[in-house]
C-alpha cells in the first residue's frame, strides 16, 4: 500500500504561470460580480478569501456550556504563553547558532513553502486533507472562545490560492475584538494554536491504540545499515535484511540478538541466516571484528569505550539501525505502544517530547510515515478489529493520525511565534498591554507606574512591532546565510 500518496515534482516557470493564470481569473471574478456573489475577496493580489455562514448554528450550540470553554481558554492561554516563550528562545537561539556557525547548504524553494505537494516532505494527498483538517479545528477554536466571552463571529472562511487551501479564518465583530479585555482577547488567539497541540496529542494516543493491532509478519531483527569492510559487509548482508538465525539460534528481537552475541569474541566465525528484501532467505558466513578497535579508530576515547562497557575483544558484526519488526509503527506510538517498557509517569512525561519529535520523520523517512519495507513487515493482529480492517486498513488509519499529528504541530507552533500576524504575536502584544497597565489585586488595583492609557497604546505597539521586524530579520537571516 503507498503510504505518501505521492509528492508532485513542479517546474518552477509552470507554477508561476498557473499563478499568473489564477490571478487573471481572479480580476475577471471580481470585475463581473462573482466574487460578491461567493461573498468572497481578493487579498493580497493572487488570495482568495472564501467566507461562509456554514458552521456558525454548530459554534453557538458547541459552546454551551460557556463556563467550560472560559476554563478551556484559560488552560489554552497558558499552554501556548509558554510555548510561545519557548519558540521565541528556540528562535533566538537558531540565530545565534547560524551567526556562530553558518549552515553550508541552503534550502530549496520548494522546502522553504508548506504546500502539500511542492515541499518534498509533504504528500499531496496526505499534507492537503491534514492541513483542511487542522485549519478548521484552528479556526474553530478561536471561534469558540469568541463566543464563550461574548464576542459575535461574523463568518468563518478559507483562504486559498486556486485549489489549494493556505488558511482558514474566523471573522469576529472587529469592534468587539477590540474593546475586549486583554484577558479575554488573549484566551481566543490562544484557543487556535492550542486546539491544535492538544489534538496532536489525541492524535498520538490513536498511534499508540493502532500499535497494538500489529504484529510481526515475520520474526527476526532487520538492519538498517551495514558498515563498510567489516563481517557483515563481507558476508554479503544488505540494508533492511533481516537476520533471523545466528548458528541456528533463533534471533526473534534486538534483545535476543545481543545475548547471542555475547556468546562470541572478536575473531570468531559464525552462520547468519537471513531474509533479503525480496524475500529469498540466505545463509551466509561472517567473521566478527573487535568492536573496541573499531571505536578506537573512529576517535572514541578509551574513558568512553568504558562507559559505554566495551571491551577489548567484543564481537562486533558490523551492521547498524538494529530494530524489530514493529520497530515501525513503535516509533510513530513513542512512549504509547504496548511494546513500550516504562510505567505511567515515565509515559506522561514522554509523551510531549515525543510528539514534538515526531516533526523529524518526514525529513527522515523522504515525505512518508513510515519505511516501506517497514510496513511490508507489519501484518494485523488476530482480533476482530484488526481482522475487520486488515493490514492495509490499519496501515492507511496509521497514516491518516500520523499526518494529521504532523501538520496540527506545525500549524500550532507556527501560530506561537511572537510576531505579527501571527496569534503568538497578537498575544505578546497584549502581554505588553497587561504588563504596562499593572498588576491587580483581590478588590483593588495594584499599580507599579501610572502610565496614559493612550500611551500605552502606542508602546505595546510599537514594541510588538518592533519585535516582529526583529524576529522576521532573524528567520530571513538563517534562510539567506546560506548562499554567501
Amino acid at each position: 500500500m503507498a503510504a505518501s500518496w505521492g509528492t508532485v515534482d513542479f517546474d518552477w516557470s509552470f507554477v508561476l504561470l498557473l499563478i499568473f493564470t489564477w490571478y487573471i481569473l481572479l480580476r475577471v471574478w471580481e470585475n463581473n460580480g462573482t466574487l460578491d456573489r461567493w461573498n468572497a475577496s481578493r487579498v493580497f493580489g493572487v488570495i482568495l478569501m472564501v467566507r461562509s455562514k456554514r458552521g456558525l448554528k454548530l459554534l453557538d450550540k458547541t459552546v454551551k456550556p460557556r463556563s467550560f470553554w472560559r476554563f478551556y481558554g484559560e488552560v489554552s492561554l497558558w499552554v501556548c504563553v509558554f510555548s510561545m516563550l519557548m519558540v521565541g528562545l528556540l528562535m533566538i537561539i537558531a540565530f545565534i547558532t547560524a551567526l556562530i556557525t553558518p549552515p553550508e547548504t541552503a534550502p530549496s524553494a520548494s522546502e522553504l513553502v508548506a504546500i502539500p505537494g511542492l515541499n518534498p516532505v509533504i504528500p499531496l494527498g496526505w499534507g492537503a486533507l491534514a492541513f483542511i483538517v487542522a485549519l478548521v479545528i484552528h479556526e474553530f477554536g478561536h471561534g469558540l472562545q469568541a463566543r464563550a466571552h461574548g464576542m459575535r463571529i461574523r463568518s468563518f472562511g478559507l483562504l486559498q490560492l486556486g485549489p489549494l487551501p493556505l488558511g482558514a479564518f474566523a471573522e469576529p465583530q472587529y469592534e468587539e475584538l477590540t474593546t475586549a479585555p486583554s484577558k479575554e482577547r488573549m484566551r481566543m488567539f490562544a484557543a487556535g494554536p492550542a486546539t491544535n497541540i492538544f489534538a496532536a496529542v489525541i492524535c498520538l494516543m490513536f498511534l499508540g491504540g493502532l500499535a497494538g493491532q500489529f504484529v510481526a509478519e515475520d520474526s527476526g531483527v532487520h538492519v538498517r545499515g551495514i558498515v563498510q569492510d567489516e563481517g557483515a559487509y563481507d558476508a554479503g548482508l544488505q540494508p533492511w535484511d533481516t537476520i533471523q538465525f545466528i548458528d541456528e539460534e533463533p534471533v526473534a528481537n534486538v534483545d535476543a540478538f545481543y545475548d547471542v552475541m555475547a556468546g562470541y569474541s572478536a575473531n570468531d566465525s559464525i552462520s547468519i541466516t537471513v531474509m533479503h528484501r525480496d524475500g529469498q532467505i540466505e545463509t551466509v558466513n561472517a567473521t566478527l571484528s573487535d568492536k573496541y578497535e573499531y571505536y578506537t579508530d573512529l576517535g572514541w576515547s578509551s574513558s568512553d569505550l568504558e562507559t559505554l562497557g566495551i571491551e577489548r575483544g567484543d564481537p562486533f558484526l558490523g551492521v547498524e539501525g538494529l530494530s524489530g519488526s514493529t520497530a515501525g509503527i513503535d516509533r510513530l506510538a513513542g512512549p504509547l505502544s504496548p511494546r513500550w517498557e516504562g510505567n505511567i509517569m515515565q509515559k506522561s512525561i514522554m509523551v510531549p517530547f515525543h510528539t514534538l519529535s515526531m516533526m523529524i520523520v518526514p525529513f527522515e523517512l523522504q515525505g512518508v510515515a513510515m519505511h516501506p519495507f517497514e510496513e511490508s513487515l507489519l501484518q494485523a493482529d488476530d482480533n476482530s478489529f484488526a481482522k475487520t480492517l486488515g493490514t492495509d486498513g490499519l496501515l492507511f488509519l496509521v497514516n491518516l493520525f500520523f499526518w494529521l499529528l504532523w501538520v496540527n504541530i506545525l500549524l500550532g507552533f507556527t501560530n506561537l511565534i511572537p510576531m505579527v500576524p501571527f496569534d503568538g504575536g497578537h498575544m505578546f502584544k497584549d502581554m505588553l498591554r497587561g504588563i504596562l497597565n499593572g498588576v491587580k489585586k483581590v478588590g483593588r488595583k495594584l499599580k507599579f507606574w501610572d502610565i496614559n492609557p493612550m500611551w500605552i497604546e502606542h508602546i505595546s505597539s510599537k514594541a510588538s512591532n518592533i519585535s516582529s521586524l526583529a524576529l522576521l530579520g532573524m528567520i530571513l537571516f538563517i534562510l539567506i546565510i546560506p548562499y554567501f
